[in-house]
């Protein structure tokens, strides 16, 4: 069998949902109940939207893998000690055969509500730009606050996208004191990659900047990569990561 990716089309990518079910705000959180369906379905069933030739979530849990495959879905088991959704990611695209010049979204399972017009965005950053290897996305900073919040990271990029720096720190920092307010740009934890990138991952240096900022994306920016970047051309809401944020979820899902 030839490798998925090797007969696609010049647009089409691949999303890969990693989902592993410890998290310490939220307990099994993938599998909270959001009307009646897993959180984690309701992320596969938005990634089902997008122009994405394959959707598939990749799990050590027993538990998610079960309740994908019950409503149709495409399941990776993966193994249990990994240490970040990219490694995770590595491992799901090796099971699959995809080829080195396949591209493959990372979409987190605790964002269900991510736009499908993002997805396929940020698929074709690396479509529309050889040399990159890795691209994602960002949005305007509109509150000073979160310009100052370590929580949300800043990124600044060329004129052309290419990123420069990722930080927690308020980046552009202006010399008077004052904030930036129209350069401050959040970035956003959505990535594609080329399969021969994520191949490569595991064997890059270690970085001291990923170590400082807890950036795993400065890994491949310290190494020269080029990372492409673009604004998002839809607001992206922000992920599940509390109580707060799942009956929210709840709400707005309930209105629709």
């Amino acid at each position: 069998m030839s490798p998925i990716g090797s007969g696609d089309s010049s647009q089409a990518y691949h999303v890969i949902i990693p989902a592993r079910l410890a998290s310490q705000r939220l307990p099994d959180k993938m599998l909270a109940d959001v009307n009646g369906r897993a959180l984690i379905l309701h992320t596969w069933e938005r990634a089902l939207g997008s122009r994405a030739a394959t959707v598939h979530v990749a799990t050590d849990d027993d538990r998610i893998a079960a309740v994908v495959h019950s409503a149709g879905g495409q399941v990776v088991m993966t193994s249990k000690d990994h240490l970040s959704g990219t490694d995770r990611l590595v491992e799901a695209a090796s099971a699959l055969k995809l080829s080195d010049d396949a591209i493959v979204v990372n979409l987190q399972g605790d964002e269900p509500l991510m736009p499908t017009a993002c997805l396929d965005q940020v698929a074709g950053l690396l479509h529309r730009r050889a040399e990159a290897r890795m691209a994602t996305l960002w949005t305007a900073i509109d509150k000073e606050a979160d310009w100052r919040d370590p929580n949300v990271v800043k990124l600044l990029a060329t004129h052309d996208g290419r990123a420069l720096c990722f930080s927690r720190s308020g980046i552009p920092c202006v010399r008077d004191g004052a904030w930036p307010e129209e350069a401050a740009r959040r970035h956003v934890g959505l990535y594609a990659y080329r399969v021969d990138a994520l191949k490569a991952w595991p064997a890059l240096p270690s970085s001291p900047l990923e170590a400082l900022e807890s950036l795993e994306q400065l890994r491949g920016l310290q190494a020269g990569w080029w990372i492409n970047t673009a604004q998002a051309v839809e607001p992206i809401p922000i992920g599940i990561d509390t109580l707060e944020d799942l009956n929210r979820l709840r709400t707005e899902l309930s209105s629709v």
